[in-house]
């Protein structure tokens, strides 16, 4: 693996465990950032003018990178944007499926819509928990994060693929932002029937940038209202001859931040993408081995046999102000304090962690 600290400068300053709050930029992605705005301001609209086909090699980056087809394929800023307008396509009255305490952009759009919420619970019988709330509501939709933000309880992707078998009329709709960029993913081969999220995170794209992804079988159900310029190919383009996905893309993109993201996918490609899967494994291995040797692991997380690289662990605010004092970069939530790991860690960063962690229990 290449030589990160050149890539990533925040690693000589800091012990960085705190991806899950915000990705890092890489110094060759920065270096393109800045040659981009030079170029819009030596050559101004000449430059725009090459900016449809830029957008449309971003399309295909991102859904040859998840295996999706670009038609499936819609670039949008952040989860918020595309998950808010998703929903404005959705029936009214429809019945939906959330997590209990998932992420406020997940739980929040739903609940101040005119649907009929129902909830699971989050704990380790999290896909049960599931199985029964869909036997008892009978919801039309489920709406839930991949990884919870505030504990790091990953879903099984397997029970997803069984969920859409035994359940073909349920729209499965997912956020991925705690986890795109960890692992290989096939959205094809998945259970989801829509997958949305932000890049800023894991994927080290930057703010501005994110991914909405629907199956083709799926956009047939969906009548999105969001429609506006450069929605349509050209001015004469009929409003009702759009294509679906470019229903989500109304107004002029942006080639920095979308460029952005071409750009981490070919970084994390050229990483390797089987390489950055194993690191980040097995650095979550390790922590949670040595946390839950020291007692700092909710018994939820120590009961699940799958985890992701997000743990949330005990400590209160005198024990965060204290890795602050040793470099460590983490976020306190919830009743805890988050750290997370991605490629650019190392078994050092797991050890100072602990370190710091031993000498204040």
């Amino acid at each position: 693996m290449m030589e990160l600290k050149k890539e990533f400068p925040v690693l000589d300053k800091y012990t960085y465990l705190n991806t899950a709050s915000c990705g890092l930029l890489s110094k060759s992605l920065v270096e393109w950032r800045q040659q981009h705005d030079i170029d819009l301001m030596e050559d101004g609209s000449v430059f725009r003018d090459r900016h449809k086909p830029h957008i449309e090699r971003v399309r295909g980056a991102v859904a040859s990178f998840f295996d999706a087809s670009e038609s499936e394929t819609a670039l949008v800023p952040n989860f918020s944007f595309g998950f808010n307008s998703l929903l404005s396509g959705l029936p009214k009255n429809l019945k939906v499926l959330l997590l209990t305490f998932d992420y406020p952009s997940i739980n929040w759009p739903v609940e101040h819509r005119d649907f009929d919420v129902c909830y699971a619970r989050i704990d380790e019988n999290l896909e049960r928990n599931i199985e029964e709330a869909i036997t008892q509501h009978q919801p039309d939709v489920f709406a839930f994060s991949l990884v919870q933000y505030l504990s790091g309880i990953k879903i099984d992707f397997e029970f997803l693929k069984r969920l859409k078998a035994y359940h073909p009329d349920l729209l499965i709709i997912g956020d991925g932002t705690q986890f795109l960029g960890t692992s290989r993913f096939s959205f094809a081969e998945s259970g989801l029937d829509v997958l949305g999220a932000s890049t800023y995170k894991w994927m080290l794209a930057g703010y501005g940038n994110g991914v909405l992804m629907i199956k083709a079988e799926t956009q047939k159900k969906i009548f999105p209202e969001t429609i506006g310029f450069n929605s349509a190919d050209d001015m004469l383009s009929k409003h009702d001859e759009i294509s679906f996905v470019k229903r989500f893309e109304p107004g002029h993109q942006d080639t920095l931040n979308y460029g952005s993201l071409e750009r981490s996918i070919q970084f994390l490609n050229n990483v390797g993408m089987d390489k950055v899967e194993e690191k980040i494994e097995s650095l979550s291995n390790i922590a949670k081995s040595r946390l839950s040797e020291l007692g700092l692991l909710d018994d939820i997380v120590m009961k699940r046999d799958q985890h992701s690289n997000i743990f949330n662990i005990k400590g209160n605010n005198t024990l965060f102000q204290k890795l602050k004092e040793n470099n460590i970069i983490c976020s306190q939530r919830a009743h805890g304090i988050r750290v997370s790991f991605h490629f650019y860690n190392t078994e050092e960063d797991v050890d100072k962690l602990i370190s710091v962690m031993s000498t204040n229990l």
